[in-house]
């Protein structure tokens, strides 16, 4: 009888977190599931999963670990939740950005730093995520927390980018708490254009990475749970991982 395992789903766009926790929940017909780091709908690839007691006392250990990201940011457009998801807040001519000028852009935000939380993020306020209160046009502003961004580089080339629909794409590692579309539009601000983001995709949290995960697919039909037990991550095997 099964009791409790980890479980790594790379989950697709346009899926919340709490949509992949609760199939997962159907598929082992266990409540007691849950991720060790949420992901926003937008974005996809690696989600933490744990059933069962013996592993959701692991998650605050797998949510230490550091992440990494693949991201595309949009220049000249800013968005009121620095992605896809809000509406537009200002749009700014790009102009031509020279390959230097972003180098130095990103070096700018290597390293340890102070970064301002989102207003749109599920981080919480008086018992409620901030998002609650920006939806109701309250604006509420927490502080900036501190975070250690160790590799930041572009994964697009080193030419020169500029004209409408100008993008930028970038590889992040990075400290919990770190939030991608924050640094995303501070870059954008450095730069003088604006930016948010426009596709996010994790490739890896602490000790694992998308390397036998399970696709949405998976999750899905009558051998989803035959697919789940055969990709599942015991609980003593991710305790020698977090070692």
């Amino acid at each position: 009888m099964f009791e409790a395992g980890v479980f790594l789903i790379d989950k697709p766009v346009g899926i919340t977190s709490f949509a992949v926790v609760s199939r997962l929940r159907r598929i082992l017909q266990m409540k007691k599931v849950g991720h060790a780091g949420t992901l926003d709908p937008f974005a996809t690839g690696l989600l933490v999963l744990c059933a069962g007691r013996p592993a959701t006392r692991l998650i605050s250990g797998l949510m230490d670990g550091d992440k990494e990201y693949l991201a595309t940011l949009l220049l000249g457009v800013e968005t009121e939740t620095l992605d896809t998801e809000g509406a537009i807040t200002g749009c700014q001519s790009v102009g031509t950005i020279a390959a230097s000028t972003i180098e130095e852009c990103l070096l700018h935000f290597r390293g340890k730093q102070l970064q301002t939380p989102p207003a749109y993020s599920a981080l919480k306020h008086q018992g409620k995520p901030l998002y609650y209160y920006a939806r109701k046009g309250i604006a509420v502003t927490k502080e900036a927390r501190a975070v250690d961004i160790k590799l930041l580089e572009r994964t697009d080339g080193n030419a020169a980018v500029g004209g409408d629909g100008a993008t930028l794409a970038i590889r992040v590692i990075c400290s919990k708490g770190t939030y991608i579309r924050s640094l995303a539009a501070d870059i954008g601000r450095h730069l003088g254009c604006g930016a948010h983001l426009i596709q996010l995709r994790r490739i890896r949290s602490g000790c694992f990475s998308l390397d036998g995960s399970l696709g949405w697919d998976e999750l899905g039909g009558e051998q989803a749970l035959e697919h789940c037990m055969n990709a599942m991550i015991s609980v003593e095997g991710a305790c020698k991982l977090l070692q």
